[in-house]
């Protein structure tokens, strides 16, 4: 902790970012197992009502990279405030919203709090010891995979009991309070680069980011192959490269490109953009797997919205757990088998329920063991990223991680509609082919994650040894 922070401030401070980081968790899939329900509420068609997620997912995209960027150059104390405050706005937007347009905005302003995870982790690096910093981060990074699984698990009781609007409310109550605690008691920045910032690296990394994610999220509905999806694919691709021209050649760069070089970076980043492919794809199959009526369909559970999400309890309480551990195992086996341990854990609980899926116990079994995995990962790749970047550049890098299992996420429930349409059968309904199918594609991708795992690099021997003999000092 910093030399003039007292515990209580760094308990406070620690207690705002749980807070912080858990209700921008809970915001990303909160709507995901009411999306029929909120269509019927607004009366739109399905294709329209899609949008809560485009366009949420285009904000977060842009704005956890350069919020980051933004908190190593201004202090991340000043950007978290600012963070925490626009989730609280956008909130209060969306629960006040009186048609579409307005909740769609509100989605928008809401994936401006995607700058709370990268300042999140700048500051736990700027003000705890540096032995208490892996457990602190993973916490927090095993909260995020919490809060998604139990967006969905809340989500149907929230609407059952208090309507559509609670879906909102609750996030936007938590992430006020937690700003105005913020302002108060989170310390300024120790470590800030104080750079000027270029607008241009800033308009063409949106540009090309916005571009991206709306062709995969709409690609399902105007096609794969349409001249809409593959102009901007290829417009995403051009300014993509232009951008990486401007940064190279910046002498203040807004991303860092030699940065992103490092093998610690880019093997995370590409495990977390797996990850958050088969993340987002699986919390939005089985619910449909669990609420699929044996009756009208063949297979299924037919369950409600609310007990389809106490089925992915099992998966958000151990996703939890395997955070809390994640840390003191890393320290006497590393980082890398862990992470690749957790991806094809994750992978076997999907694979589980491609082949059992006709009871209740197999869903309850399979989203624990695909949770257990997915915790364990996520606990880990912040503090890989972490330890191979300097200080002053934590926030920008761990907000190219995130950002990339955002648009991981975009790519999945993407693919994942297409494969479903593809296999409708009556009533416009998935068939239960098309459902395992989308299961074992799941299953491939998290044992990829896991296959690119053994791409971090291991580290030192001596940090090894090091971390076993403080285990062995503890235990004596």
């Amino acid at each position: 902790m910093a030399a003039d922070a007292s515990p209580t401030t760094g308990r406070t401070t620690f207690a705002v970012l749980v807070v912080g980081v858990t209700a921008f968790s809970l915001v990303q899939s909160l709507i995901i197992p009411v999306m029929k329900g909120l269509a019927q509420q607004y009366d739109t068609d399905p294709a329209t009502i899609t949008w809560l997620l485009t366009a949420y997912l285009m904000s977060a995209s842009v704005c956890t990279p350069i919020l980051g960027r933004l908190g190593d150059a201004w202090g991340k104390d000043r950007v978290l405030v600012g963070c925490l405050a626009a989730l609280s706005a956008g909130c209060a937007v969306s629960a006040l919203a009186p048609d579409l347009a307005w909740l769609i905005a509100g989605r928008a302003i809401q994936g401006v709090g995607g700058g709370i995870l990268p300042v999140s982790f700048g500051i736990i690096r700027d003000e705890f010891p540096s032995q208490r910093v892996p457990f602190r981060i993973g916490f927090i990074s095993s909260l995020l995979a919490f809060g998604i699984g139990c967006g969905t698990v809340v989500a149907g009781p929230l609407v059952e009991a208090l309507g559509y609007k609670a879906l909102f409310w609750l996030p936007c109550v938590a992430s006020a309070i937690a700003a105005a605690v913020a302002s108060r008691f989170v310390p300024p920045s120790p470590e800030r680069s104080r750079e000027r910032i270029g607008l241009t690296p800033a308009v063409l990394l949106a540009a090309w980011l916005v571009m991206l994610v709306l062709a995969i999220s709409e690609a399902p509905r105007w096609g794969w192959g349409s001249p809409t999806v593959v102009g901007l694919v290829a417009g995403a691709v051009l300014l993509l490269v232009g951008w990486v021209r401007v940064e190279m050649a910046s002498r203040v760069p807004l991303i860092d490109i030699r940065l992103m070089r490092r093998r610690g970076v880019w093997a995370a980043n590409l495990v977390a953009l797996l990850m958050g492919c088969g993340l987002y794809a699986f919390n939005s199959l089985v619910p449909q797997l669990a609420q699929s009526s044996p009756a009208s369909a063949g297979f299924g559970l037919g369950v409600s919205v609310s007990e389809s999400g106490l089925m992915m309890l099992p998966g958000c309480l151990l996703s939890f757990l395997a955070g809390l551990f994640a840390a003191p195992a890393t320290q006497r086996f590393g980082a890398r088998p862990l992470i690749a341990l957790g991806a094809l854990t994750g992978a076997g609980g999907t694979a589980l329920l491609a082949f059992l899926h006709g009871q209740e116990w197999n869903l309850y079994l399979g989203t624990g063991v695909n949770g257990l995995g997915i915790g364990l990962t996520f606990a880990l790749l912040a503090n890989v990223v972490v330890a191979a970047v300097p200080a002053a550049r934590t926030g920008v890098a761990t907000g190219m991680n995130a950002n990339l299992r955002t648009i991981g996420g975009a790519i999945g429930s993407g693919v994942l509609t297409s494969v479903l349409a593809d296999s409708q059968g009556a009533g416009g309904v998935p068939t239960e082919a098309g459902l395992v199918r989308g299961l074992v594609i799941i299953a491939l991708v998290l044992s990829a994650s896991g296959a690119a795992a053994f791409a971090i690099p291991s580290p030192p021997r001596h940090h090894r040894e090091r971390g076993a003999a403080k285990d062995l000092a503890r235990a004596s």
